[in-house]
C-alpha cells in the first residue's frame, strides 16, 4: 500500500541532490545571514540560530489534532507497524511530543538526551525546559517509510474541562517551534469531534505563517453515512473558516486512516482516492525537502534584513541628551508608520516586516541607544546571498537531480 514511500528509488535520488543543496544553505547561512543575525539580536527577538542538523536533516511532517483522532493511529496506519513506546486508546495516550525516527533497532531516547545529540534538529528545544524535555522522546525504528521522512506524534489537544488541566509547559509555543521547521503540517479532525476548543483554537493561531504546510485529515470517514458526511464536511469547513484566516480553501482529506475494515464503504473509492492522494504529497517530501528549506531561509533572511534595518532606524531617531525614553514610547506606539517610513526609504515590502504587536512587546524592554549601527559591507553580502547566490543554489537542484537520473542510466546500461 505504501509504495510510494517504500518502493521509489527515486528518492535516494533526492536526498542526494538535497545533501549537495543543503550543504551550499548552510554555508550561506553561517557566511552571509548568520553575522547580520547576531549583530541585531535576531535570536532574541525571532527564533534560535540554525543548527548544521537543521539542514541536513530528513523532512519532518508533524501531527496535531484534539485527543482521540487518530494521530498515533495514522502513524501505525503508515508504517506497518507500532513504534516504540506507543499506547493507542480512546482516552488521550499520547501525552509527549514523539519524534518517530528511522534506525537500526528499536529503541527511545529521552528528551534530555536527545537535545544533547547534534546530529538531531531538535538542539534548541533545551530553552523549553525540564518540564517540556520530560514530555519528549524519540522512537526509533527500522522502517523503509523513515528513510524518507520523520514523523512527529504530538500530544492531543484538550477540550472542555481538560482545558484546565496545566501542562507545565508552554504547548502552543512548542507547536510553533515545529510548525516552523517541518515539511508538513496535517490536522487531524473526528467525524464525531468537529468543535474547535480554546486550545485547539490556539494551537491553529500558532500555525500562522506556514499555512502551506497545513492539510486536514476528516478522519474515521467510515463511521458516518454519505448524506451525514456531507453536512460534517460542510460544519468542518465553516469552523475552520472561522479560525485559519486565509483566502485559499484549506485541502481537506477525507478517510479512515487505519488497518481496520471499513464500517460504512460506501464511499470506498472515495476514501481510496484521498488515501492515494495523501500519500502521493508524503512521498514528494524528500524530493521536496531542498526547495522548503531554501524557501525558509531566504524568509529567514529578508526578515533579518528588515529587522536590521528597523533597529539601525530606532537608534538613528533617539535624541542626544533628554528625552529619550518618551522618544522611544512615541516611536512603539507608532511602530507601523515607523514601518512604513523605512519601506518607502529602502524600497522594502511592508509583507516582510514582523507582527507589530510582537515586536512592541520586545521592543519595550530594549533601549534603542544600544541597538548597532548598519554594517555596509554585512549588508550588501547579505543582499548578495538573496539576489545572486540563492538564485545558483535554486537552479543547482534540477542541474543535481539530472545528473542523478543520468548517472543512473549509465549505471543501467550495457
Amino acid at each position: 500500500m505504501l509504495r510510494w514511500l517504500t518502493g521509489d528509488n527515486r528518492r535516494e535520488k533526492g536526498a542526494k541532490a538535497f545533501v549537495n543543496v543543503a550543504g551550499g544553505l548552510q554555508e550561506l547561512y553561517k557566511e552571509r545571514l548568520l553575522p547580520v543575525e547576531k549583530e541585531f539580536s535576531y535570536h532574541h527577538f525571532f527564533s534560535p540560530e540554525l543548527t548544521d542538523a537543521d539542514f541536513s536533516a530528513r523532512p519532518m511532517v508533524m501531527l496535531t489534532g484534539q485527543y482521540s483522532t487518530g494521530k498515533s493511529t495514522f502513524i501505525r496506519h503508515l508504517l506497518g507497524r507500532d513504534y516504540p513506546g506507543l499506547r493507542i486508546g480512546p482516552e488521550p495516550t499520547t501525552d509527549k511530543f514523539v519524534a518517530v525516527c528511522h534506525g537500526e533497532a528499536d529503541q527511545v531516547i529521552p528528551g534530555n538526551a536527545l537535545v544533547s545529540d547534534r546530529s538531531m534538529p531538535f538542539t534548541q528545544l533545551s530553552h523549553f525546559g525540564n518540564n517540556f524535555l520530560t514530555r519528549f522522546e524519540c522512537a526509533k525504528l527500522n522502517s523503509p517509510v523513515l528513510e524518507g521522512v520523520t514523523l512527529i506524534d504530538s500530544p492531543g489537544v484538550l477540550a472542555g474541562e481538560k482545558q484546565r488541566i496545566k501542562r507545565g509547559y508552554e504547548f502552543e509555543s512548542v507547536i510553533k517551534w515545529f510548525a516552523d521547521r517541518v515539511d508538513m503540517i496535517l490536522v487531524l479532525f473526528d467525524v464525531s469531534k468537529l468543535d474547535i476548543s480554546d486550545e485547539f483554537r490556539r494551537v491553529i493561531l500558532a500555525l500562522k505563517g506556514n499555512d502551506q504546510k497545513i492539510h486536514i485529515i476528516l478522519n474515521k470517514a467510515d463511521r458516518v453515512t454519505t448524506p451525514q458526511l456531507m453536512r460534517v464536511y460542510g460544519a468542518l469547513m465553516w469552523s475552520l473558516g472561522k479560525v485559519i484566516d486565509t483566502p485559499e480553501v484549506s485541502r481537506v482529506y477525507i478517510g479512515s486512516f487505519w488497518d481496520e475494515a471499513l464500517h460504512n464503504d460506501e464511499q470506498r473509492r472515495l476514501f481510496e482516492s484521498e488515501e492515494n492522494d495523501l500519500y502521493t504529497a508524503l512521498a514528494q517530501l524528500p524530493r521536496s525537502a531542498a526547495v522548503r528549506k531554501l524557501n525558509d531561509l531566504i524568509k529567514r533572511a529578508r526578515l533579518a534584513k528588515v529587522h536590521a534595518f528597523l533597529l539601525a532606524h530606532l537608534r538613528s531617531k533617539m535624541p542626544s541628551f533628554m528625552g529619550k525614553g518618551k522618544e522611544q514610547k512615541k516611536l512603539i506606539d507608532n511602530l507601523t508608520t515607523v514601518y512604513a517610513e523605512i519601506a518607502k526609504e529602502r524600497n522594502l515590502a511592508m509583507g516582510d516586516f514582523p507582527d507589530p504587536a510582537m515586536m512592541k512587546e520586545k521592543l519595550e524592554k530594549q533601549d534603542f541607544c544600544k541597538f548597532p549601527k548598519l554594517d555596509k559591507k554585512k549588508m550588501d553580502a547579505l543582499e548578495d546571498m538573496l539576489s545572486v547566490e540563492v538564485p545558483r543554489l535554486l537552479h543547482l537542484i534540477p542541474e543535481e537531480a539530472a545528473a542523478a537520473q543520468e548517472a543512473e542510466m549509465g549505471h543501467i546500461g550495457p
